[in-house]
C-alpha cells in the first residue's frame, strides 16, 4: 500500500515535465509566429503603400502639363474611400506646394518635410517612417513625371504608426489566444496521456515498478522449478533458467507444445518432468498460459523423506501407549511394595526395546521403511501382538532401487491385514505371532508375512485382490488391490497362502 500513489507520483511528475515543455514550446512557436506575421505584415503593407503611391503617381490626371486640382481632388478622394489600409494621400509638385492632401485644409500650403531623394536603386518609389502633420507615420514616396520624363514632384502613401500598432497588438492577442488554446489543449492530452501510463503501471512509480520487476525476475530464477510462460498467439513471453536446464535448449514448438497441449507428465532422456499449468488472465480474458515443470526424482525424493517422517510419528505415538501402559505396571509394583520385580521389568523392557529398534536399523537400510517397522513394533505390542523378523533379514536399496513409497504401501498393507486377521479369532489361547520378513540381493527383493490369523477360506482366496472385495463390509477392500497394481506396476509379483483356523503367508518379490 506504501507504493500506491495516487496524483502524486508518475502522474504528476509527467504532467509537471509536459506542461514545461508544452508552455515552453507554445510560447516559442507563439513569439516566433508572431514576430514571422508582423515581419510579412510590414513587408506587405510597405509593398501595399508602394503600389498605391506609385500607381498615383502614374495616373493621367498628373502627368499632365496642367493639372486640374478641383478633379485631381475628387479623384484621390474617391480612391481614399476605396483603400482602407492608407490613412494619408498627399501630392506634393516640385515646388513643394500640396496640390492634394487628404486633410484638405493642407491642400495649396507648403510642404515642409522631408524631401525624399531617388535615385537608381529606389527606382522612382521606396519607404520610409517619418514624421508629419498627423504624427509619426509610415510613408511611400513615388515620385512623378511629366509626358516628357521630367520630375514634376511626388507621392505620399501614408499610413498612421498609431494604426500601425493598433493592427499589431491585434495580431499579437490572436496568436496569444491560439498559444493559450494550444496549450489548454496539449495539457489535456497530457493529463490523459499520463492517467493512461499510469494505469498501465497498475498504480505504482517506475522506479518501484523496475524494483518489483528485478525482485520477480530474481524469484523465478531462483526457483527450482521451471516456468514457461506464452501468449494466446503461442509466442514464448519468458523462460527461466531452471527450464532452460531441465530442457537443455527451449524451442518455440516445444514450449508451445508443453504449456499449450494438455501433457502432464514430459519423458527427456532417463528424466521424467511433471507439468502444471496455469491460465493468466487480464480483467477475466485468458491473455496467456504459464507451466510449471516439476523433476520428478526431486518430488519422490521429497515424498520419500515425508512418508518417512509420517512413520516416524506414527512410530513415537505407538511407543508412547505402549510406554504408558507399562508405566503404569511399573507403578502398580512400586505401589505394592516388589520393588526388585519393579527394577527386573524396567531392565526387560529396556533390553527388549533397545534389541529391537537396533536390530531393525542394523537390516534394514532404507529409513523409511526402518520407520515403518519400527512404529509397527510398538503396534504390536499395543494389540498383543508377537512381532519377530525372521532371521537373515537384510535389505538394501543399493541392491535394487525401488521407491520407499512402493516398499511402504506393500509392507504397511501386508502388516496391517495380518494384525486384523489376528484380533478377528476368538481363540485366546493361540499365541498371535507376526514374523515378518524382507531380503534383497543385487537385482532381487523379496517381502514375506506369516500371521496366525483366521486364515482365508478357498473362495475367498481367489477373489482376495479384487477391488473393493472384503468380508469385513463395505468401503473396504481396496488396500490389496492397491497394492497388486503396485507391485505389477514395478514388474513384481504377489502371491499368497492361506489356511483357515491357522493363518496366512504373503510373499512379493522384485526381480530386473
Amino acid at each position: 500500500m506504501g507504493n500506491k500513489i495516487t496524483l502524486k507520483g508518475i502522474q504528476q511528475n509527467f504532467f509537471r515535465v509536459q506542461m514545461v515543455l508544452i508552455i515552453s514550446l507554445a510560447l516559442f512557436l507563439g513569439i516566433a509566429g508572431t514576430l514571422i506575421n508582423i515581419h510579412f505584415e510590414r513587408q506587405k503593407r510597405d509593398q501595399n503603400l508602394q503600389n498605391v503611391a506609385e500607381a498615383i503617381a502614374q495616373s493621367p490626371i498628373l502627368t499632365e502639363q496642367q493639372i486640374d486640382t478641383i478633379i485631381l481632388t475628387e479623384y484621390l478622394d474617391s480612391l481614399r474611400d476605396t483603400l482602407d489600409n492608407i490613412d494619408v494621400i498627399s501630392v506634393v509638385d516640385s515646388n513643394y506646394v500640396r496640390l492634394y492632401h487628404s486633410n484638405h485644409e493642407l491642400i495649396n500650403s507648403t510642404y515642409d518635410g522631408t524631401i525624399p531623394e531617388f535615385d537608381d536603386d529606389s527606382e522612382g518609389y521606396y519607404a520610409t517612417n517619418d514624421n508629419g502633420p498627423s504624427g509619426t507615420q509610415r510613408r511611400a514616396y513615388a515620385a512623378i513625371y511629366d509626358e516628357d520624363g521630367n520630375y514634376i514632384g511626388f507621392v505620399m502613401a501614408i499610413m498612421l504608426m498609431q494604426n500601425i500598432h493598433k493592427e499589431t497588438w491585434q495580431t499579437a492577442f490572436v496568436f496569444m489566444l491560439i498559444t493559450i488554446a494550444a496549450i489548454l489543449m496539449e495539457l489535456l492530452i497530457s493529463t490523459e496521456l499520463s492517467s493512461t501510463i499510469k494505469k498501465s503501471l497498475m498504480g505504482y512509480e517506475p522506479d518501484v515498478f523496475s524494483a518489483m520487476y528485478r525482485i520477480r525476475d530474481n524469484i523465478l530464477e531462483s526457483l527450482d522449478e521451471g516456468i514457461i510462460a506464452i501468449d494466446n498467439e503461442g509466442n514464448v513471453q519468458f523462460v527461466n533458467g531452471a527450464a532452460e536446464g531441465m530442457l537443455n535448449h527451449i524451442e518455440s514448438g516445444l514450449a508451445t507444445r508443453i504449456v499449450g497441449e494438455n501433457i502432464n507428465n514430459l519423458q527427456l532422456g532417463s528424466e521424467t518432468l511433471l507439468i502444471d499449468r496455469m491460465p493468466i488472465k487480464e480483467k477475466e480474458i485468458c491473455v496467456g498460459e504459464i507451466a510449471i515443470l516439476h523433476d520428478r526424482a526431486e518430488y519422490t525424493k521429497l515424498m520419500e523423506d515425508l512418508t518417512g517422517t509420517r512413520y516416524l510419528v506414527d512410530s513415537m505415538r505407538a511407543n508412547n501407549h505402549d510406554f504408558t501402559n507399562k508405566l503404569h505396571v511399573i507403578l502398580g509394583l512400586i505401589q505394592m511394595e516388589m520393588y526388585d520385580k519393579a527394577v527386573s521389568y524396567i531392565e526387560n523392557i529396556t533390553i527388549v526395546q533397545r534389541s529391537t529398534i537396533s536390530k531393525i536399523m542394523n537390516v534394514i537400510q532404507e529409513p523409511a521403511v526402518a520407520a515403518l517397522l519400527i512404529g509397527k513394533t510398538a503396534r504390536a505390542s499395543e494389540l498383543n501382538v508377537k512381532f519377530a523378523l525372521r532371521e537373515g533379514c537384510f535389505y538394501s536399496n543399493a541392491d535394487m532401487q525401488l521407491p520407499s513409497e512402493l516398499l511402504v504401501t506393500v509392507i504397511g498393507n501386508l502388516i496391517e491385514n495380518a494384525f486384523e486377521a489376528m484380533n478377528d479369532t476368538m481363540d485366546y489361547d493361540v499365541q498371535k505371532e507376526l514374523i515378518f520378513g524382507i531380503y534383497s540381493r543385487p537385482g532381487a527383493v523379496l517381502i514375506t508375512t506369516d500371521d496366525t490369523g483366521v486364515g482365508i477360506s478357498e473362495e475367498n482366496l481367489q477373489r482376495i485382490f479384487d477391488n473393493e472385495f472384503s468380508t469385513k463390509g463395505e468401503g473396504r477392500g481396496t488396500g490389496l488391490y492397491q497394492v497388486k497394481e503396485m507391485v505389477e506396476r514395478y514388474g513384481g509379483i504377489i502371491s499368497v497362502e492361506s489356511q483357515e483356523g491357522v493363518g496366512s503367508s504373503f510373499s512379493v518379490s522384485f526381480t530386473k
